[in-house]
């Protein structure tokens, strides 16, 4: 059987042995069950989903055909029986040296093998989009070249269950052997002697490269659909189509500042959760993965939260980035006038309100459970998303579009309903079950009425705005009067008590305070949630989870708005550095030893790296118009 080894890179990976048959003849490897580092996955994707692949060239994550399907490929949750698809050198990984890279302004990933013998062997991996965008298929495309001297490959295509909902299983018809699980169908198509063989439900193979020579490991899927069989010229094709594709798209963005290659890397990872079929944008890839070894904190990200659409597209707008901003918006609104004035926290990514939520029966990613599909904090009430929505749609008229009737009545009603809500005790920006008067909360009311009256100003919305200019002075004096805690020396969590909250900084970027009372809460959360560079949620996280990345971005952005920018460049610099080896962020690191926990890439993380590199990026930084 096989078993874990420390490689040459201090990851964990797989040495393979060989099964024998009764006779004592060497029969195929016989796989190894384990769960890689969250750190050593990089993201591929196609525009509708996206794959998971770890240094060890195992795709682990893969819902098929949308980020939110049941994933017919999620080793990553269940390492027995949640299917992968592996393609690797054949040989004990301590004599194999891995180097990563993504193809430069693409999604498309590089990754090369060297073995102890001078052997060197290239695979690329894409989910191949089409001519004119995202096919209506999906298209793994693994290409492997070989580049120096031999070296014998190995691959499996292995289903898994779908999260405990189906068995997978292999029937033969006249076009070749086909996969299925649940209603979801695929077919591997090879290129090159790949010695295809069928057993257990999976199909795997061996073969060897040479200098110059080319294979390649496809997949095509759907769901519920006839299937395409694209031809592997095809496929392969498709790889240098995918490439041109992305790099067009990557031409358009445009940041000329500092740490210009972190903040590509991040809106390309951005550009993975942007879901093509609606204009939504997913918080992350993947569920359940812990926010803390000990389990019970593992959550669903694969939904579009208000609050992580507003991040986006007050980042993409600054880069120019039109057809996707205007999708999300639309998306947005859409939504809302279809499910009312009462705003949800978040939505599927279809635009439907969330469902329950269930626990499948399998162990979570090294035994951490629960795993969740759904998440229970859809029905929360959360004042911070008046903010969120206001300042999407702020974004949008200042950026040169106009609001259309319905939608300016609508928004006029919804400030009003903000004007009314803002006294209520709710959850908070971190969904909390013990509803609290959170600082932030507030401050996300004052926010949207800011915004609205903005907007009536403009004559996007109708309506006196007298009102919502009069409730947002009196939100402010109640913060000012009632969160500020003299002797802490910083707005605190709520009133009356002394622990803190890391979303305060986000209001240095808002504009409510970027005067001494915010410099010094800066201090105070640094000296109190701050573990180096990095920094937790909120006061006693340190014992429970690991830090958040995005509130030590959070921080960047917060010194360079309060005028402190030389320490903001500083914490910059040892924060860029934190990303993985392809440039991919996790929702936390461990303080401890650096290790990624919770769900990847995540929205959040990427966005708050590209705020605080843009908040750097000017000399004197203008306030947000609020």
């Amino acid at each position: 059987m096989g078993f874990l080894t420390s490689g040459p890179d201090g990851l964990a990976g797989p040495v393979w042995a060989t099964s024998e048959d009764p006779d004592g003849a060497a029969t195929r490897p016989v796989p190894p069950q384990r769960y890689a580092d969250l750190r050593s996955y990089a993201a591929i994707g196609d525009g509708r989903t996206v794959a998971l692949i770890g240094r060890d060239g195992a795709v682990d994550w893969l819902p098929i055909p949308d980020l939110d399907s049941p994933p017919a490929f999620a080793a990553l949750l269940d390492a027995q029986d949640g299917g992968r698809i592996e393609l690797a050198p054949a040989l004990d990984a301590a004599l194999l040296t891995v180097t990563r890279r993504y193809v430069p302004g693409t999604n498309v990933l590089e990754t090369t093998w060297t073995t102890a013998d001078g052997g060197v062997v290239r695979v690329t991996d894409a989910l191949n989009t089409g001519i004119a965008g995202r096919l209506p298929w999906v298209e793994l495309a693994r290409r492997v070249d070989g580049v120096a001297g031999s070296v014998p490959m190995r691959w499996r295509v292995a289903p898994g269950t779908c999260l405990a909902r189906a068995t997978p299983w292999i029937y033969r018809t006249t076009h070749g052997d086909v996969l299925r699980v649940d209603s979801i169908t695929m077919a591997v198509r090879t290129l090159g002697e790949m010695d295809p063989q069928v057993h257990d439900q999976q199909i795997d193979g061996r073969f060897t490269t040479a200098p110059g020579s080319r294979h390649l490991l496809g997949l095509v899927a759907t769901e519920s659909e006839p299937l395409h069989l694209s031809t592997p010229e095809q496929l392969d094709a498709g790889v240098d189509r995918t490439i041109v594709n992305w790099q067009a798209w990557a031409g358009e963005f445009g940041f000329d500042g500092p740490w210009s290659e972190a903040v590509l890397r991040s809106a390309l990872a951005l550009k993975l959760l942007i879901h093509s079929p609606h204009g939504s944008v997913a918080a992350a890839a993947t569920t359940s993965l812990p926010e803390r070894l000990a389990g019970g904190k593992n959550w669903d990200y694969r939904y579009a939260w208000i609050r992580d659409t507003a991040y986006t597209l007050n980042a993409l707008f600054r880069f120019g980035l039109q057809e996707e901003t205007h999708a999300a918006v639309s998306w947005l609104l859409r939504t809302m006038r279809r499910h009312g004035p009462d705003l949800s926290v978040f939505y599927s990514l279809s635009g439907d309100l969330p469902g329950g939520h269930e626990y499948p029966d399998v162990p979570g990613w090294r035994g951490v459970g629960p795993v969740v599909v759904g998440n229970a904090a859809a029905d929360q009430l959360q004042l911070g998303v008046f903010g969120d929505l206001f300042d999407i749609v702020r974004l949008c008229v200042v950026n040169g579009n106009l609001l259309d009737a319905e939608t300016g009545r609508l928004l006029a009603g919804i400030a009003d309903r903000a004007c009314d809500l803002w006294q209520r005790r709710d959850a908070g920006i971190w969904e909390l079950e013990e509803e609290q008067h959170y600082t932030s909360s507030k401050l996300g009311c004052w926010q949207a009425l800011t915004c609205a009256v903005q907007l009536a100003e403009l004559g996007q919305i109708p309506g006196d705005p007298a009102r919502w200019r009069d409730e947002a002075e009196r939100i402010r004096t109640w913060v000012h009067e009632h969160c500020w805690n003299a002797d802490v020396g910083a707005y605190v969590w709520y009133p009356g008590t002394d622990e803190l909250d890391a979303s305060m900084l986000l209001h240095a970027a808002s504009g409510f305070d970027r005067g001494p009372r915010m410099s010094s809460t800066i201090d105070v959360l640094r000296a109190r949630l701050g573990a180096g560079p990095l920094m937790y949620r909120y006061s006693g996280m340190d014992a429970e989870e690991g830090t958040f990345v995005a509130c030590a971005f959070w921080t960047v952005s917060a010194l360079a708005w309060v005028g402190r920018r030389d320490e903001a460049r500083e914490l910059m610099d040892q924060l860029v550095p934190m990303t993985n080896d392809v440039g991919i962020l996790a929702e936390m690191i461990d303080a401890r030893d650096g290790a990624f926990l919770g769900n990847l890439p995540q929205g959040l993380s990427h966005l708050a790296l590209m705020q605080a590199a843009m908040a750097l990026a000017d000399d004197q930084p203008a306030a947000d118009p609020a």
